[in-house]
């Protein structure tokens, strides 16, 4: 197989669906010799905030000369970047050697076994499993979670600390309507004994989390209460018991970026009070200042200024409305908007009735993407559009300031048609 043929193998187990469960991980890892119990890893789960939070960790500790594997999704760029070295995305070679291994796995599972095929998500997880648990060694992993915890396909680990960035009420359809039933998906991320930094705000599902970490004897670090940040303007400093960090200016903007540091911080913190890394502070916090995260108000252009961000639900819809609003002198910005099935789209345009001028909307090459006219339907302003061309809408936009954003798949699709690297 090459590396196209592999592709097209891994991209096929999409029509499997997903199927909640660890049950189809713990054969197909049992077969190839368990290489997950070979990995340090961090566990990072959350409804938003995962993916700069494992930046964060990342390049605090590749600032401190750790090798660091890490394991991200959706990918923005390139297919490979969900298996990251160092920061740098796996070779086509590694994905082809990582196929040649796990599917005949894949493959006498479902000969062998009522297991059924594995799932596309399953096969991805797995190669990372064996890419770094036995392939390629590293110091560290870091784990980002996919559809929540409990019967996500990361959850096969004993990680040796987790973070739960948030709980918030998305891909409810799978994991309950209410804030406690995804609550109770996600504190599977608390493991017995082990340490878990979390920053979750509804009372309900933060109860949850403290009960289930005391239950499970799990040290737990809470954002508001353990953790402190007192903000002002493009700065912060981060309080921990007898820890101050002072004058942290993080190139990520928003509030909810100083939390998911702050998150990142701390776990740092405590695996260096355990002895499992020696960190120096000024290192840590130089690398993490200096974390960039693509598809997450991200300017692509200045003139005009373009901005890129992911957010794909009430939280992060919320949170990028709040950023713009204090980081940008701008009366109002034109929104470019795109989404895919399962999201709360009529409050997520809504919510961007603060800071739009106009609301134009648009269709992508995604299998659960929305036809525009459905998303047209949802805006109640009148100042609204539909964009069949959304690629020579951009290039020809001559307005102040353009927001691109509703969904990461969106987001990767532009990036792609438009050469934004």
């Amino acid at each position: 197989m090459n590396y196209l043929d592999s592709l097209y193998w891994i991209h096929e187990r999409t029509k499997f669906g997903i199927k909640p469960g660890v049950k189809r991980m713990q054969w197909m890892l049992q077969r190839l010799g368990n290489p997950e119990q070979h990995i340090q890893a961090i566990h990072v789960g959350g409804t938003n905030g995962k993916g700069s939070t494992v930046a964060y960790l990342r390049d605090a500790l590749l600032n401190n000369d750790y090798q660091v594997g890490t394991f991200t999704s959706p990918y923005i760029e390139s297919f490979n970047e969900r298996i990251s070295l160092n920061g740098v995305s796996i070779s086509n070679d590694d994905i082809v050697d990582l196929v040649q291994r796990v599917k005949p796995v894949s493959e006498a599972m479902d000969e062998e076994t009522e297991l059924g095929v594995a799932t596309e998500f399953e096969i991805i997880t797995t190669m990372m499993y064996l890419y770094f648990g036995e392939i390629r060694p590293v110091d560290f992993v870091i784990v980002e979670a996919g559809l929540g915890i409990k019967n996500d396909s990361t959850n096969v680990i004993t990680p040796i600390l987790s973070v739960l960035t948030s709980i918030g009420l998305d891909h409810t359809d799978i994991l309950g309507n209410t804030y406690i039933d995804i609550a109770k998906d996600k504190s599977a991320i608390i493991k017995e004994g082990i340490p878990v930094v979390y920053a979750v705000k509804n009372e309900e599902a933060l109860k949850l989390i403290r009960d289930t970490a005391e239950k499970l004897d799990a040290k737990a670090l809470e954002f508001d209460r353990d953790i402190l940040i007192m903000s002002e303007a493009d700065e912060f400093t981060y309080r921990y018991k007898d820890y101050e960090l002072e004058n942290i200016a993080l190139n990520m903007l928003g509030e909810h970026q100083k939390e998911n540091a702050a998150l990142a911080i701390t776990a740092l913190i405590e695996l260096n009070e355990q002895g499992r890394i020696n960190i120096d502070f000024n290192k840590m916090i130089d690398g993490i200042e200096q974390v960039n995260w693509r598809g997450r108000i991200e300017r692509v252009s200045t003139d005009p200024l373009i901005i890129l961000d992911g957010a794909h639900n009430r939280e992060s819809v919320t949170a990028l409305v709040d950023t713009i609003k204090k980081y940008y002198n701008l009366e109002r910005v034109d929104i470019l908007f795109s989404a895919i099935e399962g999201k709360p789209i009529h409050f997520m345009l809504q919510a961007f009735d603060e800071i739009a001028q106009h609301i134009h909307v648009t269709h992508f090459n995604f299998p659960k993407a929305l036809p525009m006219e459905k998303l047209y339907a949802e805006i109640e302003s009148e100042h609204k559009s539909m964009v069949d061309d959304y690629v020579s809408f951009i290039k020809s936009y001559q307005g102040d300031a353009l927001l691109v954003t509703g969904s990461l798949y969106f987001i990767s699709e532009v990036k792609t048609k438009l050469g934004y690297h």
